[in-house]
């Protein structure tokens, strides 16, 4: 209980970034219209914050959807950095 204790911050960084990796490249495939593995290495950044930040696909409500969610995703890893930042 002790290592938990010491290490809590770890341990939710850990449990809440495992499926960044499956997140982003679902994200990336939808938005650069791709279903190749090559995506995930590849730096292409502009337009995946412009799908991000703003509405590339207005009639793909999977694009929407997931970009929703995508958000609520980096949000929560956003606020759990600056809780870290804030609390430790």
């Amino acid at each position: 209980m002790d290592f938990i204790t010491k290490h809590i911050w770890f341990i939710l960084f850990v449990a809440w970034g495992l499926p960044l990796g499956y997140y982003r490249s679902k994200f990336r495939k939808i938005v650069y219209q791709t279903d190749s593995w090559l995506i995930n290495i590849k730096p292409l950044f502009w337009k995946e914050l412009k799908g991000l930040f703003g509405n590339i696909f207005p009639d793909n409500h999977k694009y929407k959807k997931f970009r929703n969610f995508y958000r609520f995703y980096l949000t929560v890893y956003a606020l759990l950095f600056i809780a870290y930042l804030i609390f430790d």
